[in-house]
């Protein structure tokens, strides 16, 4: 899988509230699909098919402990997301920074205007 693939699954993944609720449980520890169903009115399979999307996107991985197969959360994609919103974020601070020197300047302007009026 791309890296572009990753984002993308990673994105799909968090689209849905019912995902990101169980990202949030996980996010407390490892937990069975019955533990992670418990909370929502939904059957097991569904939350089963929500873990499948989650597994795809490499956000939660399972593990064999005896009889049980708790997932957990994977953190790597989610600080992938934070990096590439990182480069947007340092874009949009940067046009901010543009636009309280230009608001600066403009008041600057007004102010020198004033002074300069007749009363």
């Amino acid at each position: 899988m791309t890296p572009d693939q990753r984002l993308d699954a990673t994105f799909t993944a968090l689209a849905d509230p019912t995902r990101r609720a169980i990202l949030a449980r996980l996010a407390e520890g490892e937990a069975t699909v019955t533990e992670l169903a418990a909370p929502f009115a939904m059957s097991q399979p569904a939350i089963s098919k929500h873990l499948k999307m989650l597994e795809r996107a490499g956000l939660v991985s399972s593990v064999i402990d005896a009889q049980r197969r708790p997932r957990q959360i994977v953190g790597e994609p989610l600080a992938e997301i934070v990096g590439w919103l990182e480069k947007y974020r340092q874009i949009w601070e940067r046009n901010y920074e543009r636009l309280d020197s230009l608001l600066a300047e403009l008041k600057s302007l007004e102010n020198q205007a004033k002074k300069g009026k007749p009363q």
